[in-house]
């Protein structure tokens, strides 16, 4: 495997069509092939050199193919917390499918790698159940509620081709003092 290739997250001020594309499935005889398995890796990479990005979808980085990856640190928040564990692997969803949205909605705060310094509000359910395959082929279905559930329905948006500017309300640009984040 290729090793520390430099992954640029894709900005939509480019104006890149992968952005707005509907992301194509992965072939489920390709799912455990080289070409997937760097393509996770430099997801992974990118998504781990971001101090605030909670997840990233395959188109992020400019690969038009329905795979997002959510952080470990989203786990360790969720879990930890009920089971004591403290090791957890960034979670891989291939070719999610959201099986079930709570009927129950609320107004989030939300943000994205891919529309830098903007946050807004958005109304998201409150819980969501994915179906994917992991990396190693196999079929798995995860639940979330609240901040996890939001992360499902904004990759998957993602993959769909649907950035949460589209529908958030009161959209603004947040830019913070690099000074003191370089500390």
């Amino acid at each position: 495997m290729m090793k520390n290739k430099i992954v640029k997250i894709v900005q939509a001020k480019t104006g890149n069509p992968v952005l707005r594309d509907f992301a194509e499935q992965v072939p489920l005889k390709e799912i455990k092939s080289e070409k997937i398995k760097i393509i996770i890796e430099d997801m992974k990479n990118a998504l781990a050199k971001e101090e605030e990005g909670v997840a990233i979808a395959a188109t992020q980085i400019g690969i038009p193919l329905r795979i997002f990856v959510v952080s470990k640190k989203i786990f360790q928040l969720i879990d930890a917390a009920k089971s004591g564990k403290d090791a957890y692997d960034d979670m891989v969803f291939i070719n999610p499918e959201i099986t079930k949205l709570s009927k129950e909605k609320t107004i989030m705060e939300e943000g994205c790698l891919s529309v830098r310094d903007y946050y807004g509000k958005i109304n998201r359910a409150t819980k969501a159940t994915v179906r994917a395959y992991d990396e190693n082929g196999r079929v798995f279905e995860r639940g979330g509620s609240r901040l996890l559930a939001q992360i499902f329905q904004h990759e998957i948006d993602h993959l769909n081709g649907i950035l949460f500017t589209d529908s958030a309300k009161d959209v603004q640009k947040i830019i913070r003092d690099k000074k003191i984040e370089n500390k």
